[in-house]
Order: structure tokens, then C-alpha cells, then sequence
């Protein structure tokens, strides 16, 4: 059970908007402007799931 308090549970609503607008997105121009930001959003989680590895 995510909490939508909790970073991920933000993140995961954040991942679903960006879905949902790229495949509502109507040009190529606009859904890679949104595949650029679900890189960004990956990149970020990627970078918080090794931090906390780092400090097991």
C-alpha cells in the first residue's frame, strides 16, 4: 500500500500523468517533449534507489 505522502507514491502519480499525457499528446514534437521528461523523472529515481543502496 503506497501512500501518495510518501516520495514514491508522488512519484508513481507523477509517472501515470506523464503516460497519460503522451498518449493523449496529438504530434511527435509534444510526446518528445513528454518522453524527455519521463527520462528525467527515471533518471532521478534511479539516483534515490542507489543512494539508498549506498547506505545499506
Amino acid at each position: 500500500m503506497t501512500s501518495n505522502t510518501t516520495p514514491a507514491g508522488s512519484g508513481d502519480d507523477e509517472v501515470r500523468k506523464l503516460y497519460e499525457r503522451y498518449h493523449a499528446a496529438e504530434s511527435d514534437a509534444e510526446r518528445r517533449e513528454i518522453a524527455l521528461e519521463m527520462g528525467k523523472l527515471d533518471g532521478h529515481r534511479h539516483a534515490e534507489i542507489y543512494a539508498a543502496l549506498e547506505d545499506e
